[in-house]
């Protein structure tokens, strides 16, 4: 119980950005530049060493020297220190590696979250943490988020990656939650919305969500109501600042943002 309780604190505190040394063997964290380092050799207090990630991906260790670590996970970083130790200095040495200060890694988030802006990125952060950390999305967010991300092999173009939140969510597609990286841009857009006005149950705007039909509309405003004329359904639209009306529209039609469907009253 001691255990689960002391894993879950340290799994909360990486939610929270804190900059305390943490069990990294919880986490999938790779090592990079600027990172600083607490390595521990159990039962050789002489050899607990504190060293920062060099330019060259290296940190110093007694007896070991120079050990190149980049790219690799803490506990990949533990288990190489524990083979250059157990090579001719300690017999089964049990090595231990902890994260003190994590190397400056920020990105941006914008659009309909509640606290818009630059964040520290501390280990590794998901799509859904960089929200938490931005107070959350407002009620009028859409579910198409979309991250910029900087593309080493073209510097002079972008990767653009879209994410649908509604899927993240609801269906807990976790491939999906992407990783952040440092220089990403995230963008949150505010939902479209449609109108359904006349006969119908719950006649209000809907937040439009992918793939919607004018049938399925209508089911979202409550369906029709007594009086309506279910074969004669306008859908107002306007492309181009043109005004177009689509009259005796098919119930399959996609409904667009600011579409008005109007559903008028039957004369028998």
């Amino acid at each position: 119980m001691r255990h689960f309780a002391f894993t879950f604190t340290l799994f909360l505190l990486l939610l929270a950005g804190g900059r305390e040394a943490l069990c990294v063997e919880q986490l999938d964290y790779r090592i990079g530049e600027g990172d600083v380092l607490k390595v521990l050799v159990y039962d050789n207090p002489d050899l607990e060493t504190t060293t920062r990630v060099s330019g060259n991906g290296t940190i110093q260790m007694p007896l070991v020297g120079e050990l190149k670590i980049e790219g690799l996970t803490v506990s990949q970083v533990a288990s190489k220190i524990a083979a250059k130790l157990s090579a001719g200095f300690i017999r089964n040495p049990q090595v231990s590696v902890f994260v003190e200060e994590f190397r400056s890694k920020r990105a941006i988030i914008m659009g309909e979250v509640k606290a818009p802006g630059l964040y520290e990125l501390s280990g590794t952060t998901s799509l859904m943490e960089l929200i938490s950390k931005a107070g959350g999305m407002t009620t009028e967010a859409g579910n198409e988020v979309t991250i910029k991300r900087k593309n080493p092999g073209n510097p002079g173009q972008d990767d653009l990656i879209s994410v649908n939140l509604k899927n993240l969510l609801e269906k807990q597609e976790t491939s999906t939650n992407v990783a952040i990286r440092d220089g990403d841009s995230v963008f949150v857009p505010r939902a479209g919305v449609f109108f359904v006005t006349g006969q119908v149950r719950r006649p209000d705007a809907y937040k439009l969500e992918a793939g919607t039909t004018v049938i399925k509309a209508i089911t979202m405003a409550g369906g029709f109501s007594e009086l309506a004329s279910q074969k004669r359904v306008r859908l107002i639209r306007r492309v181009d600042d043109v005004e177009t009306v689509i009259k005796k529209v098919p119930m399959h039609t996609l409904v667009m943002p600011e579409d008005v469907i109007v559903v008028p009253e039957s004369f028998f």
